[in-house]
């Protein structure tokens, strides 16, 4: 029989048991106690010194400040563009930068620098409006989601905000000065990237009317308070200068920080390195050359700890300035001529037949290897006749104008090219043609040949010579049977001259003058005498540089050469060379050449110029009738005349091709275009005896010099 056990005996098996599993507890206690410790040691003794650089660890970015452009000098090494330092004032994001830090920051900042009304309405637009409301009033922007909208992504949520803002919220800002200032700095404080200075405000220099106008006493209230304004500074920025007025309009205009690169060339502007507010060439020369001129930045690092809070910064690039540009211009020239030109075209204006006479240019360049010397165009101010004149130098390659006579050596030697002779003769008397209007010269001239019809500008003999390129015998009172293919034909034979096509100047924004499709075959004479097609000034001195250098096309250039920066005034060395550049030779022979030369002789020693032109020129004056399309509608269409000249000098070896052009004349009793023809070949030649003495005078200097050393 087994014994049974008692319940004392249970209760000491529960105890023992107990023990045990408490005494195990402690051992896993201890077990992990133990394991901490030699954790811990580990931590501290074995990798202590790793972790230690890890919590000290920091991050360094690269933000780049503005450079100086490159310089522009003139042909003789004259400064014409150069560069000025001006204050600005900047904000820089960094990493630790919030919302709520931009709207803190613009608030304090607001109180110290002020904007004009009407840039702030020019620059700030309803969405500008919509962001700064949205970072303005965060709890708001919140009531604008649904609890199932505020689960999607931020960029999601964000674009149902901005459509989401009343519009009430818009107006309110649009309406209140102070609100829209501060639109309008949260807007620049969120332009760039981080560690990318965004210009705030700036001096304005160059009388940009969209740009900001920092003021001395804005500079000096944020200069003393930079420490309350975190990521604001007062840096050094460069701004443009130019030593001479004229040509300011080809030397071209800079955006403004606001403006930042141009948004047609996006793309193109990021793929090298722009940051989105840079400034770059927006027109002429600045925009052609903007990856020359531009500079190499000067570069800051930033190093910030892993809360993004700046730690250090230092320059490790000074940056340089863009490459500096060598001009064909002649500055003294340039200056002489624009003189000329606003004194005839102010005094011819005001003339009661010349009252919309408003506008006049002159092209004036080496024919040999393109150089262009001077370029003016003036343009009376529409709204002040008597007073501001216009620089509208641009004018000379961006519109265009009738030639009239002009191009009659064009015509000639499309004749010759085409089988004409020399002394081929016609007798100028008025042509009848069934459905044209007559046909003739201003009186009868009686028999002409090329050289007498160049002379005494004959239209009837220019008529023949494009019936002659056609095809056509002339019968009185017969239609005239022209193609399509006959217009084509004179306009290509014009074509080798540079008229009717582009020049290839190196600027943008050429016009290639206007052809339209004719209703008329008599359309095709007219052509002949330049009343139908249209040509720029820039396209006249080019055709006429052609009859000056026997029969070469050459290519107008602006820039002769691109250099490397130096930190003086003098030019560096060559970085690239614009080589002259022929287009092409016209499909004439030497002896067609001199025979229309001989013929602009004549016009100025016996023929249409004699009273006016008093040197050794050869050229060809036009007068062409035109229907007015200037800035004054309620006159559009009323028929007027131009006033053109094309020349050259010296007669032999020629050194200057030019061509003068002034519109809407009311008639051609007052010679205007070859006053100023004769008046700027004396200026160039004056300029030319100058420039040989003081060459004489330096080279004797310096010989003087060698001897004394």
């Amino acid at each position: 029989m087994k014994e049974q056990a008692t319940p004392s005996t249970n209760s000491r098996k529960i105890k023992r048991s107990r023990y045990i599993r408490i005494n195990f507890f402690f051992f896993l206690v201890f077990l992990l106690f133990v394991a901490l410790i030699v954790r811990l040691g580990i931590v501290q003794i074995v990798q202590g010194e790793e972790f230690a650089k890890e919590v000290a660890k920091t991050d360094s970015d690269i933000a780049s400040l503005p450079a100086p452009r490159g310089k522009m000098y003139d042909r003789y090494n004259r400064v014409v563009v150069d560069n000025v330092s001006v204050p600005a004032i900047t904000y820089t994001v960094n990493k630790a930068t919030k919302t709520s830090d931009k709207i803190k920051t613009a608030k304090k900042l607001a109180q110290y620098i002020q904007y004009d009304e009407a840039f702030l309405k020019k620059e700030v637009q309803d969405r500008d409006i919509k962001d700064y409301w949205l970072a303005a009033h965060p709890k708001e922007a919140e009531k604008l989601l649904t609890k199932k909208e505020l689960k999607l992504e931020g960029k999601e949520t964000y674009k149902l905000q901005v459509e989401r803002v009343p519009s009430t919220k818009v107006e309110a800002i649009k309406n209140n000065l102070e609100q829209l200032e501060l639109a309008y700095l949260y807007k620049r404080f969120s332009s760039g990237y981080q560690y990318e200075p965004q210009v705030v405000k700036s001096k304005n220099i160059n009388g940009d009317e969209i740009a900001s106008n920092l003021t001395d006493e804005e500079i000096s209230a944020v200069s003393e308070r930079l420490e309350e304004l975190p990521g604001v500074d007062v840096i050094t920025d460069w701004g443009r200068s130019y030593p001479y007025e004229s040509l300011k309009s080809i030397f071209g205009g800079l955006t403004s920080p606001e403006q930042g690169i141009l948004e047609s060339r996006e793309e193109y502007y990021l793929a090298r390195g722009y940051s989105r507010n840079d400034r770059v060439g927006k027109s002429y020369l600045e925009y052609q050359y903007e990856e020359y001129l531009n500079p190499q930045k000067a570069k800051v690092e930033y190093v910030a700890d892993k809360s993004g809070n700046i730690v250090s910064e230092q320059i490790i690039d000074e940056g340089q300035r863009g490459y500096d540009l060598k001009l064909s211009f002649d500055m003294e020239l340039q200056m002489k001529v624009e003189e000329i030109v606003e004194k005839e075209l102010r005094a011819a204006s005001r003339k009661s037949f010349n009252h919309l006479m408003d506008r006049a240019f002159v092209v004036m360049m080496d024919p040999h290897n393109g150089d262009v010397l001077a370029m003016v165009g003036k343009q009376l101010n529409p709204d002040d006749r008597n007073g501001e004149m216009l620089d509208f130098a641009y004018g000379n390659f961006a519109t265009q104008y009738e030639a009239g006579s002009t191009v009659k050596g064009a015509t000639v030697l499309a004749g010759y090219q085409h089988g004409l002779p020399h002394n081929r003769g016609y007798e100028d008397r008025p042509l009848l043609i069934k459905g044209t209007p007559v046909k003739g010269s201003y009186g009868s001239l009686g028999y002409m040949t090329d050289l007498t019809a160049l002379q005494k500008s004959s239209n009837v003999y220019m008529f023949r010579v494009a019936m002659f390129i056609a095809g056509i015998n002339y019968v009185p009172n017969a239609p005239l049977n022209v193609t399509s293919e006959d217009f084509q034909t004179l306009r290509n034979y014009f074509a080798q001259f540079g008229l009717g096509v582009p020049t290839g100047i190196d600027l943008p924004q050429e016009s290639a003058g206007l052809q339209v499709e004719p209703d008329q075959a008599g359309k095709l004479l007219d052509i002949s005498i330049g009343q139908f097609d249209t040509y720029t000034p820039l396209q006249l001195a080019q055709y006429v540089s052609v009859i000056a250098n026997g029969g070469y096309r050459v290519q107008p250039r602006i820039v002769t050469s691109i250099h490397e920066p130096l930190e003086d005034n003098e030019l560096g060395p060559i970085a690239i060379k614009n080589e002259p550049k022929v287009l092409n030779k016209v499909e004439n022979t030497k002896a067609d050449i001199e025979r229309v030369q001989k013929g602009f002789r004549l016009v100025v020693t016996s023929g249409t110029a004699s009273k006016d032109i008093h040197y050794d020129v050869a050229g060809k004056t036009g007068t062409s009738q035109t229907a007015y399309y200037g800035p004054k509608r309620e006159s559009w269409g009323r028929e007027l005349n131009n006033l053109n000249f094309v020349g050259y000098y010296p007669s032999k070896d020629p050194q200057v091709a030019f061509s003068v052009v002034v519109p809407w004349a009311g008639n051609d009793d007052d010679p205007v275009n070859k006053r100023i023809a004769n008046q700027i070949v004396k200026a160039y030649m004056d300029l030319q005896k100058k420039y040989v003495t003081t060459t004489e005078i330096n080279e004797k200097d310096n010989q003087n010099e060698k001897e004394e050393g």
